[in-house]
């Protein structure tokens, strides 16, 4: 054999290892594109365990009872009456804000076993993504996703004055009682941008007398006048809604709801009416808030200040820091247009930041965990 065939044969084994090496990685690559994959990456929460005085979730004889969600799917620790039901939005936008929301939930609580998390979800999102996305930071939570119709949703909203209050997502609360088994029949509904700082069976535990369908903290310093139009206060027809009600301000973004009392009352339908009378004349200007008022304010359970100590993000043109309200603190509320997160990655952080930072599962740019 010369030296030359030698030679082109040894150049032509060297090109096939190559040409091998990149198929190889190309279709590593390839594989690897379709998975579910998590655009932040969040660090693995720590599991937390009940106290030695909780109930169990199968203590509970709920054959006879509907399990089914909207999926499909069932579970028996759903329709448990020891079961603690919350309920909040899963979206990539505010996904960091919902991590460090269910992590101040769990290492709070005493019973943090029993606790169900319903996270309702747009169509449009990715479904497999948000769920890797939780059950890989929480692969011990009871947790379910719920899709809401938001092309339904978008055609009852009208703008408001900031874009972000228009995404069909922050309807979400509204649609509950359709989207969940019917057998949960109470829940705490939380936005993602808060933190609690107390156990939430405490919330949980609110008494919703005298037939109320919610209870959250009132603010009747508040200037309610200010949330509804000139065109509705001189409509008589209109104004009168509020006639023989001490209707006060409060905040959606903490609630505790008795769906079946919602469902008997179909409330969800009694929102979307007057969403849809925004539609045709302007009577609000803020997004998801006042139709709750328009149907609520004044008939609801009060819920001690403590539970919702809002407004930290600022005002919704500037987002300036703000201090606390007098009083005790059970959960911090990030409402208005600042977010910690956003803050805290700017170098621009407000001094309450800090109390939400601890709870941040989002990993550092140069991390070791594997």
């Amino acid at each position: 054999m010369s030296k030359r065939f030698l030679s082109l044969l040894l150049s032509y084994l060297v090109i096939v290892c190559l040409l091998l090496t990149i198929t190889i990685a190309n279709t590593a690559t390839a594989i690897a594109i379709p998975t579910a994959t998590i655009s932040q990456p969040f660090r693995q929460a720590p599991k937390f365990y009940n106290s030695p005085q909780c109930p169990s979730l199968t203590d509970t004889d709920d054959s006879d009872t509907d399990t089914e969600t909207n999926n499909g799917d069932t579970d028996d620790t759903f329709c448990s009456d020891n079961a603690i039901h919350v309920a909040m939005t899963l979206d990539t936008a505010y996904i960091r804000g919902s991590m460090a929301a269910i992590l101040s939930v769990l290492h709070h609580s005493s019973c943090p076993q029993n606790i169900v998390f319903h996270f309702v979800i747009s169509a449009s999102a990715n479904a497999s993504i948000l769920h890797a996305t939780i059950a890989t930071s929480f692969p011990y939570l009871n947790f379910h996703l719920y899709t809401l119709d938001d092309t339904a949703v978008a055609g009852l909203i009208s703008t408001s004055i900031r874009s972000a209050l228009d995404c069909p997502l922050n309807y979400a609360r509204s649609y509950l009682a359709k989207l969940l088994p019917l057998c949960v029949n109470k829940i705490v509904y939380l936005d993602s941008d808060l933190v609690l700082v107390d156990d939430i069976a405490k919330l949980v535990a609110t008494p919703l007398d005298d037939d109320r369908v919610l209870a959250a903290p009132e603010y009747c310093n508040a200037n309610f006048t200010s949330y509804f139009t000139p065109t509705f206060w001189s409509n008589p027809s209109l104004s009168l809604t509020f006639a023989n009600r001490k209707a006060c301000y409060f905040n959606t973004g903490v609630m505790v709801i008795d769906l079946d009392r919602w469902r008997e009352g179909d409330y969800t339908t009694k929102i979307e009416e007057w969403m849809e009378l925004q539609k045709r004349m302007r009577i609000y200007e803020l997004g998801s808030l006042p139709p709750f008022l328009l149907v609520f304010a004044g008939k609801i359970a009060p819920v001690d200040h403590r539970w919702n100590q809002h407004g930290l993000g600022g005002d919704n043109f500037r987002g300036l820091c703000r201090d606390l309200h007098l009083g005790p603190v059970s959960l911090l509320h990030w409402s208005g247009k600042g977010k910690p997160w956003a803050r805290l990655d700017a170098n621009r952080p407000c001094p309450l930041d800090a109390l939400w930072a601890p709870y941040d599962l989002l990993k550092p740019p140069f991390s070791f965990d594997s």
